[in-house]
């Protein structure tokens, strides 16, 4: 352990809750050197994001921690928060999963991104300012000297995610803890992204533990994989040996759980002269300028239809307009022009209109974390809309509905006592597609509905999606940047790019045989579960 970056030995983690005590992590031992990437990968709840965050002290007083965890030589464990301070920036930094909550709302991603600088160094404002500019551009933010002043609201969810991990690469740490760093990516960004990460390892030494479900990810960037379940650490290999010979039932398991690109042609069975449930014609999207500053024009002359019961994709790179359209579907985004008719109501005209047919649209946001409120239990999240439109008189008398909703989406309904804070990113984000599911939507918009979830979750989550969706026949508008989740759900794609359509059709001929360039782009850039095939496609890429 003497070389090794981190150190874990004999690790253990418990938390207090109101039932008891709670065994996340059971006795490991990991070690990361310097220069390599271990991936930590599982299902939600293994204890990946709590093992990733004690070796910076990042765990909730309620968290009883045994065994040492050292950092650079330095064991964490018990250490005070000024020690701790010391060793966080230079000596190792963390890639939150969760970009929303990581960002303070208050404050400009510049004067957050000089924040850590100035924590750990005298430089002066015009110093800090030009450190954030560069940071910004190295994580490919466009527009970087107009956008350091811009606050987290006004970027998509993928580029909020590359603005935390320009803020963790700041100071150029020894260590990297990345939990999630590319899941609200596009398969573009990604791939930058994970090479951004891997000039780290090779040009600066910095030792990386990368958290995260996408074995694609595991496949293109890790040099050592360590398996964890209920706590353990079932298998540890080369990431080659373990995708070409996994010992563990459970990674079985997991890797047979990975869905891959396959062009699958999952022909719509509706009524081809069906009304629409939503029509898009010229649909335009603009957001005022603020002090002076011109408009900004997310989404131009979008058209395309949603016949019932049909699935569509929307893919495209952050900030493309995907989740800004998703958004003015269900009346929280104004439209600026053109036509937009969701379940009969033109939103041309105004959000108002929505109102009368509102109960039959349901909504799964991006980001479960910011989207539950922290001071309800997640019973009472999920009852609220069965209350709000009259279905239930109170949580309580919705209990019997919430608990067959958790067991729909795999969660042992006790968990509907648990507040948001006590379950994975994984786990959050099924409450939230059971939330969405509560009262029988004949719409749904799913907003990267299967970002947080582990591959053998998200297999789980898809399949039941897809038979909640034969069986109650609701149409959907499927937002994502994973290419293989659309190739395995959707009818239709559409590929915006720049707020445009670059691309649109059957989902086996836009995947199969794209005519636009861009769409071509994205499937070029899709990482496969496959170390040899995937070194192969980086190096021709």
């Amino acid at each position: 352990m003497s070389d090794a970056a981190v150190g874990i030995r004999d690790l253990t983690i418990t938390f207090a809750t109101d039932a008891g005590d709670v065994a996340a992590v059971t006795g490991i031992d990991l070690d990361v050197r310097a220069g390599e990437v271990l991936a930590i990968v599982g299902e939600s709840g293994s204890g990946k994001t709590v093992t990733g965050r004690s070796i910076l002290g990042l765990l909730p007083e309620t968290a009883r921690l045994g065994g040492a965890v050292l950092l650079n030589g330095t064991d964490v464990v018990g250490l005070s928060g000024e020690k701790l301070r010391e060793l966080r920036g230079p000596g190792a930094a963390m890639i939150f999963q969760e970009p929303s909550t990581a960002l303070n709302p208050v404050f400009t991603v510049g004067w957050q991104l000089a924040e850590g600088l100035r924590a750990h160094g005298k430089v002066s404002r015009a110093e800090a300012k030009r450190a954030a500019i560069e940071a910004l551009r190295r994580v490919g933010i466009p527009e970087p000297e107009t956008r350091v002043n811009d606050y987290p609201h006004q970027f998509s969810g993928g580029q909020k995610q590359r603005i935390v991990i320009a803020m963790a690469l700041a100071l150029e740490p020894s260590v990297i803890i990345a939990d999630e760093p590319t899941t609200a990516l596009d398969v573009t960004v990604q791939a930058e992204i994970l090479d951004l990460l891997r000039d780290l390892r090779d040009d600066l030494g910095t030792a990386i533990v990368l958290i995260t479900h996408n074995m694609g990810v595991v496949a293109d960037l890790a040099d050592r994989v360590a398996v964890m379940y209920h706590g353990e650490i079932v298998e540890t290999a080369p990431v080659a040996e373990l995708f070409a010979n996994p010992r563990d039932a459970y990674t079985q398991r997991l890797l047979a759980a990975v869905p891959r690109l396959e062009i699958a042609d999952r022909a719509y069975t509706g009524a081809e002269d069906a009304a629409p449930v939503v029509s898009a014609r010229d649909l335009e999207i603009v957001y005022p300028g603020r002090l002076g500053r011109k408009p900004f024009r997310a989404v131009h002359g979008v058209s395309f239809d949603i016949r019932p019961g049909e699935v569509v994709g929307l893919v495209g790179e952050s900030g493309s307009g995907k989740t800004t359209i998703g958004r003015a579907m269900a009346g929280l985004t104004k439209v600026s022009g053109g036509s937009l008719r969701v379940l009969g109501a033109e939103l041309a005209d105004g959000e108002k209109t929505l109102r009368g047919v509102r109960k039959d649209l349901g909504f799964v946001f991006q980001d479960p974390a910011s989207s539950f409120n922290p001071l309800l239990t997640i019973a009472d999240c999920i009852a609220e809309p069965l209350v709000v439109h009259g279905a239930a008189a109170s949580p309580r008398e919705a209990r019997d509905r919430v608990d067959e909703l958790l067991r729909a989406v795999q969660l042992p309904p006790e968990y509907g006592d648990r507040f948001p804070h006590e379950l994975s990113g994984g786990q959050r984000q099924r409450a939230s597609l059971a939330r969405a599911l509560a009262l029988d939507p004949k719409f749904l918009i799913a907003d990267e509905p299967t970002s947080a979830l582990d591959v053998s979750v998200q297999a789980r989550v898809l399949e039941l999606f897809a038979e909640l969706q034969e069986r109650f026949g609701f149409a959907c508008l499927f937002i994502t940047h994973d290419l293989a989740v659309v190739d395995l759900l959707a009818h239709r794609v559409v590929v915006l790019h720049h707020g445009e359509i670059a691309e649109q059709g059957p989902t086996a001929q836009v995947l199969g045989t794209p005519q636009d360039p861009y769409t071509q782009r994205l499937i070029a850039a899709l990482p496969v579960p496959d170390p040899v095939e995937q070194a192969a496609r980086r190096a021709a890429r």
